[in-house]
């Protein structure tokens, strides 16, 4: 494999034979929201990534930075029955029969969160979100949505490098329970240090915050914050229903400005994106939501938001066009993880502290010269859901689920949407021959 190649190995999820810096290539930086904070690199390819006829062309993108108790009745004097019918006592039966069973459910989220982890055994159904919109649907306010929301935004500062405060970025209140969402790059280098975390809410009030479970695959963190549960949670939404060219509103900390709220468009749905971290040895791979909403350093992890004031998206990365002047930020091309993601990991690592993604158990080229349009395997692993289904080295793979695929990053992109274990079906041109294949896929951690 030349220099600008490089493969991912869809089984370990790990990146292989990442190239230098060419001349040409625009210079990898770190995005961040303090000078030394943990910001994340990427290298966009040299040539724009081939795309079907129905999809407009784009180059890669480069990432930034800155995831009622119950008490039992006991036994008591039975009370005076004189004067009240027995539908009465019936009806009072029920009644406290029905409190008793709420009471014990509420309990038995507060025993999740008793030892100190964050962790829900019931994910997000075990803990009190906001699901209904807090705006009409054709509400339309900019300044309503922005008042809707910025109670529910929180900045945060953690560790980097053993450098308190050394990374800052953003996040939202998820729940009553004092979880907060954010992006896992703003909180990695702490985690693994065992750094402090301090979350400062709406108030301007700092909160001691530790991390419930992470994930750099789809690079995201939930924290567990002290103190802050009297926070407004944020509504979750859904992605799928947006449209191009709908309004969105980004909330966030960037550059350090608590409380920032930018206003854009939907500007692409589905837009596979790649980001690295700063070493080069976490990746993670977004199909994501597109928008001009102005979004800068220390605005990772913040909501991106519609105009009925529901979360559509978490804010990760930004598009920038190289060189010096790609210091100055944002340049009108932001990305965002979909909900539906966010809430499929956040359950996991509510549930567990971790959180799985699928695999295939191959490897595939992600950059350098390769076919027009398509994914190409350069290796299947034996007993893989790769080799089991078939796939060959040199396949090419076109589809899954009938969904375009353009190059590799598409590729891991689409299989990284769906949940281990499911099927999917890939259509791959094999020389003059187009086949289908369907794989069941495998789970790994990360």
């Amino acid at each position: 494999m030349s220099e600008d190649q490089r493969q991912q190995d869809e089984h370990s999820g790990e990146p292989h034979d990442q190239p230098a810096d060419r001349p040409g290539d625009e210079p990898t930086q770190p995005l961040s929201g303090l000078p030394s904070g943990g910001g994340y690199y990427a290298r966009p390819p040299t040539r724009p990534i081939p795309t079907p006829p129905h999809q407009p062309a784009y180059p890669a993108p480069v990432p930034y930075a800155g995831y009622g108790s119950y008490r039992p009745l006991g036994p008591s004097a039975a009370p005076d029955q004189r004067g009240l019918p027995g539908a009465t006592w019936v009806a009072l039966a029920g009644i406290a029969l029905l409190v008793g069973l709420v009471g014990g459910l509420v309990g038995a989220g507060l025993v999740d969160l008793a030892d100190g982890t964050g962790r829900v055994s019931r994910g997000l159904e075990g803990i009190s979100t906001q699901e209904a919109a807090p705006l009409e649907v054709d509400n339309g306010s900019v300044p309503a949505v922005a008042q809707a929301l910025l109670p529910s935004t929180v900045q945060i500062i953690a560790e980097y490098d053993g450098k308190a405060g050394g990374a800052t970025g953003s996040g939202f209140v998820l729940d009553r329970e004092g979880h907060v969402v954010t992006n896992n790059h703003v909180v990695a280098s702490a985690a693994d240090e065992e750094g402090p975390i301090l979350v400062i809410d709406h108030a301007g009030v700092r909160h001691e915050a530790s991390v419930v479970g992470r994930s750099p695959v789809y690079d995201l963190a939930v924290l567990l914050v002290d103190g802050i549960g009297d926070a407004e949670p944020a509504a979750l939404g859904g992605s799928r229903s947006l449209r191009v060219g709908e309004s969105v509103v980004a909330f966030g900390a960037p550059l350090g400005l608590s409380q920032t709220v930018t206003s854009g468009i939907v500007s692409a749905l589905d837009r596979p994106v790649t980001t690295s971290g700063e070493a080069g040895d976490e990746s993670s791979f977004i199909n994501a939501v597109q928008t001009d909403a102005a979004i800068n350093p220390g605005n990772s992890g913040g909501p991106l938001v519609n105009l009925s004031g529901e979360v559509v998206g978490v804010n990760s990365a930004i598009a920038t066009t190289g060189g010096f002047a790609a210091k100055s930020g944002n340049i009108g091309v932001g990305f965002a993880i979909p909900i539906e993601q966010v809430r499929t990991t956040v359950d996991q690592i509510l549930r567990t502290g971790k959180a799985e993604y699928p695999v295939i158990g191959a490897k595939v080229r992600t950059g350098g010269e390769g076919v027009e349009v398509g994914a190409e395997i350069t290796e299947v692993m034996p007993d893989t859901p790769a080799a089991r289904a078939g796939l060959k080295k040199d396949d090419i793979v076109t589809a899954v689920d009938d969904q375009p695929v353009t190059d590799g990053i598409a590729l891991i992109v689409a299989i990284r949407t769906h949940l281990p274990g499911e099927e999917v079906e890939f259509t791959v041109r094999r020389g003059d021959d187009e086949e289908t294949f369907t794989l069941t896929l495998d789970g790994e951690v990360g």
